[in-house]
């Protein structure tokens, strides 16, 4: 599919931070600063053949591979995304789809999550997928509808929360993938999702029933994605996804000392995607 200059200029970077806090059985904050990339599915071959910092190959300084995402096949990510919406009846017509990601840096690319924005051709949001991969290098994705906003004066939905920028999403989905070593698999995940503007934000609270286990979150401003601003990245984030793993596993053995009891890690999901819902 062509490109519009639309979805061009869609594409961007975010940069801010990752937060992390657990508040069960112990205490446990971590901070760091990331960046990730914008880009609009139909667009990406675009970008890189315009972006000289933007390489689509396995090795480069900064790349951004398709096939890093969904089932890691050749087959059009795009394809392999409106299957999923097409599985639970979410039909886009043919609209923009935006993935928000960290690119591989120096060869190598690890994203505990990233997050598919599905849009209906006249711009509206319909459904968010949430990729998440664990350490083990296994996948899981979460499937959200995004109901249509009501008619003026009619009421608003619950997860349409208005304020600064676009609304506040609020969605729910039980956990799947087994991801800490430190958290079972029978826990919920709320999502709180502000899409992209002139800043985004995705915050993960996970709980058991109504108690508090860990949030994490992801909130960036937006910079036109250039090879500048790519370089900039580059040069003031060094070793971005080298230093999201070495971080995770350092954390781990922090958390270790604290007392942290590893959990059994058991199979993966038979299943790619789980289906969850509005969260009231």
């Amino acid at each position: 599919m062509k490109a519009s200059s639309a979805s061009t200029a869609a594409s961007a970077l975010y940069v801010g931070e990752v937060v992390h806090q657990r508040s069960r059985t112990f205490d446990h904050r971590l901070r760091y600063r990331v960046w990730m990339v914008l880009a609009d599915l139909d667009a990406l071959d675009g970008l890189q053949a315009r972006l000289r910092m933007l390489g689509r190959g396995r090795f480069g300084l900064i790349t951004l591979r398709a096939t890093d995402h969904g089932d890691r096949s050749n087959r059009p990510l795009r394809a392999q995304v409106e299957d999923h919406l097409a599985e639970a009846g979410i039909d886009i017509a043919g609209g923009p789809i935006r993935l928000l990601t960290m690119p591989r840096i120096l060869g190598y690319g690890f994203n505990p999550i990233s997050v598919f924005f599905c849009h209906t051709p006249d711009g509206a949001l319909a459904a968010l997928l949430y990729e998440v991969t664990n350490t083990f290098h296994e996948r899981h994705s979460y499937l959200v509808a995004v109901p249509s906003p009501p008619p003026p004066g009619g009421g608003g939905p619950p997860e349409a929360v208005e304020g600064a920028g676009p609304a506040l999403i609020r969605q729910t989905v039980d956990k799947q993938l087994f991801v800490s070593p430190f958290m079972d698999r029978d826990l919920t995940y709320d999502f709180t999702v502000r899409p992209p503007g002139e800043a985004v934000s995705v915050v993960v609270a996970v709980r058991r029933g109504e108690t508090p286990i860990l949030t994490a979150s992801f909130a960036g401003q937006r910079r036109p994605l250039t090879d500048g601003q790519l370089l900039r990245a580059f040069l003031t984030h060094p070793l971005l996804t080298w230093k999201v793993t070495w971080g995770i596993h350092w954390e781990a053995a922090k958390m270790m000392f604290k007392g942290a009891r590893y959990r059994h890690r058991g199979a993966p999901p038979e299943q790619p995607v789980t289906e969850g819902s509005v969260r009231s």
